[in-house]
């Protein structure tokens, strides 16, 4: 090449192409046809350099019709991070439809390949078949032009090319399973767990909670052995429970110590009410989502946060379901409002709950009272939102007594509400009353049977904050409830078989003889 044609090469390297274009149009024909070729070159090298480092680049161009969420980023951050063998353990938690499998089954084992091509793989899935089925997208990936522009020296080793079990050219192994099946013999540098629960074992483990417990010990006792030294395990699954693998991995550390993991959640809907997802779900159909499915559900699945009756203080069960469409006649009702400080992305709830004292004949036939639950909401407001909703609830439903805990916008609320004419009892919690001590002290009520609710959505909301309770991510709804019931119970509106009085007992003083 002559020097002039050194010399523009040097300039175009840094310039916009169609700056580029001017300088090439200066050279004679045949040398811009090779500044051209030359330019192609440095650029697929200048990709290929990115792609490597860069998951989310090597995602555009393996998916050109990918639409991109900022959950992606962190994802492929996380996994950059694995692959540099700065994270050995990474837990992701997110909702269906949010391309979970596609990164961790499909793009991640073959970026990693195309950076180690030496490394082992194993990659799980709740069944043989979904596995197997991921193992054949990887392979036929890793086989295809667009895989080597990016990773031109990997290729599949001839005699071994299973759509569930492969090698590469550079000795690296490829090995997918369901769970419960074997690998025995295989070892693996990087161990992807992509949702290892299915919802044939979910609905199974509604009466048996035990069947977590299987794909646990088959972790433990099967791939989590095969790990290599300085291996790194990657687990990417919807939450169902508790008892869930992610419940049980984490819990193990924390109990033994020794690993670390970093964990990422992705709720369908953030804490601002925006989707996580907004290029793909929108708002109106997430929420319809949301409404159709039982309230257990999607705080499990949408929005990784499973609630459980092991720890509950007032299980699931106890409360009893009206199944009419009005309520009935109630002899004193209660307005209950559990406030926040501001409306922010972070702030609680306020929370508002009504309920009513009403009469039914127990089993002998005796007039008992009951609680019902007759209306409860919660919402990030502003103040001046905040005493508008207040006053329409209070005109709806005439209460006998509205309850507002003195704390933040309780105080000024309680203000304004007496200041329009409506009286109001402000609610101080007794010292040494915690939140947990409060639901303790009404939940006898519960387990006696005589707390009920409507089916509808709302009420159920309330039954799960509640069997979340404490360990659930807001406890609005449930504050406002026990304030409600221990206002019922210190009136003497609810009378249990436990409140009778003991009979007094006699005591008599010990005499020493010397």
């Amino acid at each position: 090449m002559t020097s002039e044609l050194d010399e523009v090469l040097e300039q175009i390297q840094v310039l916009p192409p169609a700056v580029q274009a001017k300088l090439i149009s200066r050279l004679p024909q045949d040398e811009q046809k090779t500044v051209l070729e030359i330019i192609d070159e440095l650029n697929i090298r200048k990709l290929r350099t990115k792609a490597s480092d860069d998951f989310m680049i090597y995602v555009q161009e393996m998916w050109p019709g990918f639409i991109h969420g900022k959950h992606h980023e962190k994802m492929a951050r996380a996994f950059e991070r694995v692959a540099r063998g700065e994270v050995k353990r990474l837990v992701i938690n997110m909702p269906p439809r949010h391309t979970k499998s596609e990164f961790a089954s499909y793009l991640l084992p073959s970026w990693f390949f195309g950076k180690y091509p030496n490394k082992k793989i194993i990659q799980t899935s709740h069944t043989a078949e979904l596995a197997v089925g991921f193992g054949r997208k990887v392979r036929n990936l890793v086989d295809s032009p667009v895989y080597k522009n990016i990773f031109p020296a990997l290729d599949l080793q001839s005699d071994s090319k299973a759509a569930g079990r492969w090698n590469t050219n550079f000795g690296g192994e490829y090995f997918a399973i369901g769970v419960g099946g074997a690998v025995t013999g295989k070892g693996a540098d990087l161990l992807i767990i992509d949702d290892p629960h299915s919802e044939q074992e979910a609905t199974l483990a509604e009466t048996n909670p035990e069947i977590y417990d299987k794909t646990y010990e088959w972790y433990t006792s099967g791939p989590r052995q095969r790990l290599q030294p300085g291996g790194s395990i990657v687990i990417v699954m919807t939450r169902w429970s508790k008892r869930d693998l992610t419940a049980q991995v984490l819990k193990a550390a924390a109990q033994r110590g020794g690993e670390e993991w970093e964990i990422i959640e992705f709720p369908a809907i953030l804490p601002s009410g925006n989707p996580l997802w907004p290029e793909f779900w929108n708002e109106k159909e997430l929420y319809a989502l949301k409404e159709e499915l039982p309230v257990g559900k999607w705080q499990a699945q949408y929005m990784q946060q499973p609630t459980s009756d092991v720890s509950a203080i007032v299980k699931r069960e106890w409360w009893r379901i009206w199944e009419y469409n009005s309520p009935p006649p109630c002899q004193f009702i209660i307005q209950s409002w559990d406030t926040a400080f501001l409306k922010s992305e972070r702030a609680d709830y306020s929370a508002c709950t009504t309920w009513g004292v009403f009469y039914a004949d127990d089993d002998t036939g005796k007039p008992q009272s009951n609680i019902i639950l007759l209306n409860a909401f919660k919402r990030r407001m502003e103040f001046p939102e905040l005493k508008q909703r207040a006053y329409e609830e209070w005109k709806e439903w005439e209460p006998d007594s509205i309850i507002v805990e003195a704390k933040a916008a309780g105080s000024p609320l309680i203000f304004e509400l007496r200041r329009m004419g409506i009286p109001v009892q402000e609610f101080t919690p007794s010292k040494g009353q915690d939140k947990i001590a409060r639901l303790n002290a009404v939940a006898d009520i519960f387990a006696s049977g005589r707390v009920w609710v409507p089916e509808t959505r709302w009420a159920e909301e309330l039954v799960e904050e509640v069997a979340s309770f404490p360990s659930g991510e807001h406890d609005d709804l449930v504050d406002s409830m026990t304030q409600a019931l221990l206002r019922y119970r210190k009136g003497g509106f609810i009378q249990l078989a436990s409140d009778e009085e003991d009979e007094p007992q006699a005591f008599q003083r010990k005499v020493a003889y010397y």
